[in-house]
C-alpha cells in the first residue's frame, strides 16, 4: 500500500427543491458524511452544499467544489431519476472532461439487486480535472448500498459497492493518496509485481 497524505477534501452536494427551501430536513448530506467517515482511514474535510433541482446552478456548484475548493472527490445525492426536474446527471456531464461510465453501471447493479426501478436511475461518474465526480441517489438506505455494495448473510461481499474503486481511481487521475476501513468497504488496488 502506498504512503497516504494527511486529508482528503470531498464535495458533498444534495440536490432538492423540497429540501434546499426548508420544507424537510436533507438526509443526504449527513448520511454521506457519515458513512466517509466511518469508511475512509485517512481525516476527511468536506465542503458541503445544498441546492435546488437548477442546472446551471448544480454546474457552478460541482465546479466551484472542483476548481476553487480543489475538492479530490464530489459526491451528489439526489435528482438522479427520470423526472423532469431530475438534472443532476444531466449537469453533472455539462462540467466533465471525460465520463467514467463503470460507476454508472455498477451503481445500477447494485440497486437492482434491491429495487427494480433501478433502472430508472441515470447516476452517472465523471472526471474533471484531478476530481472524480460520482451522482449517487438520494435516500441515505440508497446511499450506503451504492457505496458497500451487496453482502450476503455470511457477510462476505456478492456484488461490489462503487466505493471499491474510488480511492485508486482518484489516485490515478492525481488526486491524494487514502484508504478505507475494510469493514465498511475495501478499497481495490492491483497487486505490485
Amino acid at each position: 500500500m502506498k504512503e497516504t497524505n494527511n486529508s482528503v477534501r470531498i464535495g458533498l452536494v444534495s440536490v432538492s427543491d423540497r429540501a434546499s427551501s426548508g420544507v424537510y430536513v436533507d438526509e443526504g448530506l449527513p448520511a454521506l458524511r457519515e458513512w466517509l467517515a466511518a469508511a475512509i482511514v485517512e481525516p476527511t474535510e468536506f465542503v458541503e452544499a445544498l441546492i435546488p433541482d437548477e442546472q446551471p446552478l448544480i454546474e457552478a456548484t460541482l465546479k466551484r467544489l472542483v476548481d476553487e475548493e480543489g475538492c479530490a472527490l464530489v459526491l451528489t445525492t439526489g435528482g438522479t431519476g427520470p423526472a423532469p426536474r431530475d438534472v443532476t446527471p444531466d449537469a453533472t456531464l455539462a462540467v466533465a472532461d471525460r465520463e467514467m461510465p463503470g460507476f454508472g453501471e455498477q451503481m445500477r447493479q447494485v440497486s437492482l439487486y434491491y429495487v427494480p426501478t433501478a433502472i430508472l436511475s441515470r447516476q452517472v461518474g465523471v472526471i474533471r480535472g484531478q476530481s472524480l465526480i460520482l451522482n449517487l441517489p438520494g435516500r441515505p438506505k440508497s446511499i450506503r448500498e451504492t457505496l458497500e455494495g451487496v453482502r450476503g448473510e455470511d457477510g462476505e461481499v456478492r456484488v461490489h459497492g462503487v466505493f471499491s474503486a474510488v480511492p485508486y481511481c482518484v489516485e490515478l487521475i492525481g488526486g491524494p493518496v487514502f484508504d478505507t476501513r475494510p469493514e465498511v468497504v475495501r478499497a481495490f488496488r492491483p497487486k505490485k509485481k
